[in-house]
C-alpha cells in the first residue's frame, strides 16, 4: 500500500532544489512585486481623479492629469521588463529544476537492486521520470511567484480598503476563509484524481511497451484482437478517471465563480447603501470596486493555479516515491577497491532468500573455487544456479554467510571494482540501440578502435561484422533486432573480452542457439575462459564435460560435486540428468 505523503512534506523535499537558483528566485520575486505596483496604483489614481472631479473640478489641472498618466506609463514599462524576466528566466529556472530532479531520479535508479526492478514496471518508471516531471517546470516557477504576488495584493488591498471603509472590508474578507475551506475540499479531491490519472498513464505505458516489445509473439499467436480488447478496457478506464478528475475540477471552478459573484453582490449592495448614507464617496466606491476586482482576480489566479499546483505536487510525489526506494546494495563504510584479482572464490555458509517472498533459494553453501578453475553448475530449474552466480557481483546480497574473492569479503570492497573484475555472458543478450562498435566498446569505454577490433576477432565476431552494410558502424536496431542470436551473442562475448575480467560467469550462454551458432559461440567462449576463473551454468550437459569440477544443485544445496567421469560413475543425480539428455549412459 502506497504511503500518503502530506503536501507540507512534499514541499519540504522539493524546496532544496531552489538552492542552486536562489539568486534567480529572489530576482523573480522582486520582479513579481514590481508587476503588482501597476495594479495597486491604478485604482488610487482613478480614485483621486474621480473624487477631485466631483468635489473640486477646478483643482484637477491638465498638468496633474498628464503627470499621473506619465507616472502610470512609466510603471507599465517597468512592468513589461519585469514580466519578461519572469516569463523567460523564471521558466528556465523551472526547467533547470525539472532537469536536476530527472537526473537525480535516474541516478537513484542506477543504485537500486534487481529486487526493485523485479517488482516495478518499466513503463511506470519511464512515466515517473518523464511525464510526471513535465509539470514541475511550471510548478517550480509559478508556485513561489503566485503565492508571493497573492500575499502582496491581498495585504495591499486590505490596508487600502480598510482605510476607505473598514466595515465593508471586514465583510468582504470574512467571506474569504469560507471560500478557501470550500475550495480546499475540491483541491484535495483533484489531487487524488490527478495521482490516479498519473498512475494509470504509467500502467498504459507499461502495457503498450509490453505489447510493442512482444509484438512478434502477439502476431505469431494471432492475438491482435485480444490485445486490442485489453487495451480498449484500459483506455476506457483511463477515460473514467479523467471524467472523475474533470468533475472535481468543474465543481472547484464553479465554487470559485459562486463566491466571486457573492463578493460583488456585497460590494454593490453594501457599497450602494453606504454611499446613500454618506459613509463612502463615489470615487472611493470606484476604487473600492477596483480593489475588490484585484483581490478577486488574485484569488481566482491562485485557485486556477491550484490545478497546476496539484499537477506539480503529484509529479513531486511520484518523484519522491522513486527517491524513497531503498538502496539495498551499496558500498559499505570503509570499502576498498578490489585490486590484483587472481580469481579465487569462497562461499562461506551462504544462504539466500528473495526479500519479497522469503522462500529459501540457497542454504548453507560452502564452496572453494581456485583461481583459474573452470566450474560448471547444473541441476533442475529453480535449484539456485543463477542465484548463486548473481550473488558474486552483488546483484543481490546474501541473507547470511559471506562470499570472498581472494580472501576479501565482497561486501568490504567497492561495487565498481568488484563488478569491473567480473564478466557475465547471459542467454538473453541485451544490445543497446546503437552501432556494433558502440556495443562492444561498452565493455571498456576508453578502449581504442584497434582494441575493440581485436576483441571482436577474439570473439569470432570480426568476420561477420565486416560483412555488414556499414561494418562496425552498422546500427543494430533496438535490442539488436537486426542481428541473429549467434551474432548478438558473439558481440556480447567481444564486449567481455574487451572488459578483460578475472572472473567469468556464463549463464546458459548457448542454450538458445542453433547448432552452428552454438559451435561458433562455444569456440569463442573457450578462448574467453582461458586463464580465468569460470562459472558455467548449463542445461546442455555436453558443453560442460571438460569442466574441472561440476556442481549439482538441488533443493537449495550442492548435492553432488566432481568431474564428469566421477559423477557418471556415482550414478546419482548428475547421471540421471545426463541420461535424460542423451540416449546413452
Amino acid at each position: 500500500m502506497e504511503r500518503k505523503i502530506k503536501t507540507s512534506e512534499l514541499i519540504k523535499r522539493f524546496a532544496p532544489y531552489y538552492k542552486k537558483y536562489i539568486g534567480i528566485l529572489f530576482m523573480d520575486l522582486f520582479c513579481a512585486s514590481l508587476t503588482t505596483v501597476c495594479e495597486i496604483v491604478l485604482p488610487l489614481i482613478l480614485r483621486y481623479i474621480t473624487n477631485q472631479g466631483i468635489q473640486n473640478l477646478a483643482s484637477l489641472t491638465v498638468r496633474t492629469v498628464w503627470t499621473l498618466g506619465m507616472i502610470y506609463l512609466g510603471l507599465r514599462v517597468i512592468d513589461g521588463v519585469a514580466n519578461f524576466y519572469m516569463a523567460y528566466t523564471g521558466h528556465v529556472m523551472g526547467a533547470r529544476i525539472e532537469t536536476d530532479m530527472r537526473q537525480d531520479a535516474f541516478n537513484h535508479l542506477q543504485k537500486l537492486s534487481d529486487t526493485y526492478f523485479n517488482n516495478t514496471k518499466v513503463g511506470q518508471l519511464m512515466s515517473r521520470i518523464t511525464n510526471d516531471l513535465f509539470d514541475v517546470t511550471e510548478f517550480a516557477h509559478h508556485c513561489p511567484e503566485e503565492f508571493f504576488i497573492a500575499f502582496i495584493k491581498a495585504l495591499a488591498a486590505f490596508v487600502i480598503l480598510a482605510q476607505v471603509n473598514l466595515t465593508l472590508t471586514v465583510i468582504i474578507f470574512a467571506i474569504v476563509p469560507v471560500m478557501v475551506v470550500c475550495c480546499t475540499y475540491f483541491n484535495l479531491k483533484m489531487r487524488a484524481a490527478f495521482k490516479k490519472q498519473r498512475q494509470h498513464i504509467g500502467e498504459l505505458n507499461a502495457k503498450i511497451e509490453d505489447n510493442l516489445l512482444g509484438n512478434r509473439v502477439v502476431r505469431a499467436f494471432a492475438n491482435q484482437d485480444i490485445e486490442i480488447e485489453k487495451f480498449r478496457r484500459d483506455n476506457d478506464a483511463f477515460l473514467v478517471i479523467k471524467r472523475e478528475m474533470y468533475r472535481y475540477m468543474a465543481a472547484f471552478q464553479d465554487t470559485v465563480r459562486m463566491f466571486d459573484g457573492l463578493m460583488y453582490t456585497v460590494v454593490i449592495v453594501a457599497g450602494g447603501l453606504f454611499m446613500i448614507g454618506g459613509r463612502i464617496d463615489p470615487g472611493d466606491l470606484v476604487a473600492y470596486t477596483m480593489y475588490v476586482t484585484t483581490l478577486l482576480t488574485t484569488i481566482r489566479r491562485i485557485i486556477e493555479f491550484a490545478e497546476q499546483f496539484q499537477r506539480g505536487m503529484t509529479g513531486i510525489e511520484r518523484f519522491v516515491e522513486i527517491m524513497d526506494a531503498k538502496i539495498d546494495i551499496f558500498d559499505e563504510e570503509g570499502a576498498v577497491p578490489l585490486r590484483g584479482v587472481e580469481g579465487g572464490i569462497t562461499f562461506d555458509q551462504v544462504s539466500f532468500e528473495y526479500p519479497d517472498d522469503h522462500n529459501p533459494v540457497l542454504e548453507g553453501i560452502n564452496l572453494q573455487i581456485r583461481p583459474g578453475e573452470r566450474v560448471a553448475l547444473v541441476g533442475p530449474s529453480g535449484g539456485g544456479k543463477t542465484t548463486m552466480c548473481n550473488l558474486i557481483p552483488r546483484f543481490y546480497d546474501t541473507t547470511s554467510g559471506a562470499i570472498l574473492i581472494d580472501g576479501q569479503d565482497i561486501r568490504q570492497v567497492t561495487l565498481e571494482s568488484l563488478r569491473t573484475n567480473i564478466g557475465v555472458v547471459q542467454q538473453d543478450v541485451y544490445l543497446f540501440s546503437g552501432t556494433v562498435y558502440e556495443n562492444i566498446a561498452y565493455g571498456h569505454p576508453e578502449a581504442s578502435r584497434e582494441e575493440i577490433i581485436e576483441a571482436a576477432k577474439m570473439a569470432g565476431a570480426h568476420e561477420f561484422i565486416v560483412q555488414l552494410k556499414n561494418g562496425y558502424d552498422t546500427y543494430v536496431g533496438e535490442r539488436g533486432v537486426k542481428l541473429s542470436g549467434g551474432q548478438k551473442q558473439r558481440i556480447s562475448i567481444a564486449r567481455v573480452f574487451l572488459k578483460n575480467p578475472a572472473i567469468l560467469v556464463l549463464d546458459e550462454a548457448t542454450s538458445a542457439l542453433d547448432n552452428e551458432s552454438e559451435h561458433l559461440v562455444n569456440q569463442s567462449l573457450e578462448k574467453l575462459a582461458q586463464g580465468r576463473t569460470t562459472l558455467t551454468i548449463a542445461h546442455r550437459l555436453s558443453t560442460i564435460q571438460g569442466a574441472d569440477r561440476i556442481l549439482v544443485l538441488s533443493g537449495s544445496r550442492i548435492v553432488e560435486e566432481g568431474s564428469h567421469e566421477e559423477l557418471m560413475r556415482r550414478r546419482g543425480m548428475y547421471y540421471e540428468l545426463y541420461t535424460m539428455s542423451f540416449d546413452n549412459p
